[in-house]
C-alpha cells in the first residue's frame, strides 16, 4: 500500500467511483507551545481556501492529548480520536488522503495515527496543498458521519524505556534538526541533546527543495547509511512525536518498517533522571 499520493493522482481519484475522504491538517509548531499554549493551527487558512470536500482536523485537539508528563503531543484519547474521525467522514471502506500546508509533519501525524489504529488505506498528499493545482473551496465541508472505530495495533509504538533499549539494540533515529540533536540550542524543551545511542536523521533531509519526498531509492540509501538496513529494528522520535511521524512516513516510502516514540524528546527531557547525550556522536 502506497503511503503518499501525488496531486495529479489525487485529482484523478476525486472524480472516481470511490473518492477518498480528505483531511486538511494545517498546523505549525510555535515557541508559545513551550509554555503550554496551543500551536498554530490552520483553521483560518482552511476557511480561506482548501481542496474541495476536505474537512479540517485540529492536530492539537484531535490528534493529540493535552500536554503533560507524556509529552507535548501525547496520543489522543482513542475514543475522542475515533469520534473526531467519524465527524470528518472517515470510514473503513473509503481511502483517506491527508494534507497540510506543505511541510508534511501534521499530515504525517494523522497518517500514522489512522494507520496505527487500523485504517487500511491512508495516504499523504506529497508536497501538501502547495502541490495542488486544482480549484479551492471556501465553504466548510460537513460530510456524512463515518464509521471508523480505532483499534490500536499491538506493535509500532515505543515508550521511553523501549526507545532507550532500541537505541542500543537496533537503530533509533532522531528526526529533529541537527543543532537540537547536538544540544547546541534548545528553543522548546527543558534541555538540549539526544537519547544516548540515537542517530541524527533530520526530517528535512527526506524531501527535496519542492517539499516532496525524495525518490524511494534515494530514501532507502539514506536510511541504509544511517544503519536502517539488513533487517535492523528501527524506531524514530523527534521533539513531540509530530515530525517523527514524517520520518516514519519517509521510512514507509522506502519500504522500511519503523516504530514511533510519541512522547519523544519533550517527554524524555522532562525527566531529570533520564540520561542526555550531547554532541554529534550517538554515544
Amino acid at each position: 500500500m502506497n503511503a503518499i499520493i501525488s496531486a495529479p493522482e489525487l485529482a484523478s481519484e476525486l472524480t472516481g467511483e470511490n473518492p477518498p475522504v480528505l483531511l486538511d491538517v494545517r498546523w505549525q509548531l510555535t515557541l508559545a507551545a513551550a509554555a503550554g499554549a496551543p500551536s498554530f493551527d490552520g483553521r483560518a487558512e482552511y476557511a480561506a481556501g482548501h481542496i474541495p470536500g476536505a474537512v479540517f482536523v485540529d492536530l492539537d485537539r484531535e490528534l493529540a492529548g493535552a500536554p503533560g508528563a507524556a509529552g507535548r503531543h501525547p496520543l489522543p484519547d482513542l475514543a475522542e480520536f475515533g469520534a473526531a474521525m467519524r465527524r470528518a467522514g472517515v470510514t473503513a471502506g473509503r481511502p483517506v488522503v491527508v494534507y497540510d500546508g506543505g511541510q508534511g509533519w501534521a499530515a504525517a501525524r494523522a497518517w500514522w495515527l489512522l494507520r496505527w489504529t487500523g485504517h487500511p488505506d491512508v495516504r499523504v498528499l506529497d508536497g501538501g496543498l502547495s502541490a495542488w493545482r486544482g480549484e479551492l473551496s471556501t465553504g466548510e465541508t460537513t460530510p456524512p458521519e463515518g464509521d471508523f472505530e480505532p483499534v490500536p495495533a499491538a506493535t509500532g509504538l515505543l515508550d521511553a524505556d523501549a526507545a532507550a533499549a532500541l537505541a542500543r539494540s537496533g537503530v533509533l533515529l532522531d528526526a529533529r534538526a541537527a543543532e537540537r540533536y547536538r544540544g547546541d540550542v534548545e528553543p522548546i524543551d527543558r534541555v538540549g541533546g539526544h537519547i544516548p545511542g540515537a542517530v541524527s536523521a533530520p526530517t528535512t533531509e527526506n524531501v527535496g527543495p519542492d517539499g516532496r519526498f525524495l525518490p524511494e531509492e534515494e530514501l532507502r540509501a539514506r536510511f541504509k547509511a544511517l544503519g536502517a538496513a539488513d533487517g535492523a529494528q528501527v524506531g524514530v522520535y523527534c521533539g513531540s512525536g509530530v515530525s517523527a511521524a514524517h520520518e516514519a512516513l519517509a521510512l514507509a516510502v522506502a519500504g522500511i518498517p519503523a516504530e514511533l516514540y510519541v512522547g519523544s524528546w519533550s517527554q524524555w527531557s522532562s525527566d531529570p533522571s533520564r540520561p542526555v547525550a550531547v554532541g554529534a556522536d550517538p554515544q
